[in-house]
């Protein structure tokens, strides 16, 4: 499993011009794309990582800071672009297999007290993020 995270001051997502998530306040935007053997404990890794990390303003976790997380997945974070000129996706897990290791995800979160927002599964989503810093990191399981 592999997360984009970058410190926000808002963030939102639409779908066919609906927003279907959003985050209003400083938070965090979790871009997440799930590995074809990724599971429960990665899930749980992954959950603690963004609910803990301390990259908040003044070094704060968004458990700390009380501040939300929207979570976008993208199988595109598992591209393999170091042959060719054309990404391979063969490490990505398939949609029927990544949609519920995303849906457990946000539920970790949710069960650490977290306000979680998501994106649609699947959908062609337009991400929109003010990212404050700006700050990103890679996370890994």
């Amino acid at each position: 499993m592999r997360a984009v995270l970058q410190r926000v001051t808002c963030a939102k997502v639409e779908v066919d011009g609906e927003v279907v998530g959003e985050i209003s306040r400083d938070g965090l935007l979790a871009l997440v794309g799930v590995a074809r053997d990724d599971g429960p404990p990665q899930v749980e890794r992954m959950a603690r990582k963004i609910a803990e990390l301390r990259i908040l303003r003044d070094e704060a976790s968004v458990i700390e800071a009380g501040a939300p997380v929207l979570v976008v997945s993208q199988f595109t974070l598992h591209g393999d672009t170091r042959k060719g000129r054309r990404p391979s996706w063969s490490a990505a897990a398939p949609g029927p297999v990544a949609e519920p290791v995303i849906d457990q995800l946000v539920a970790a979160l949710r069960a650490r007290g977290l306000e979680v927002a998501t994106g649609r599964f699947g959908a062609m989503m337009a991400v929109t993020s003010t990212n404050d810093g700006p700050f990103t990191v890679l996370v890994e399981t």
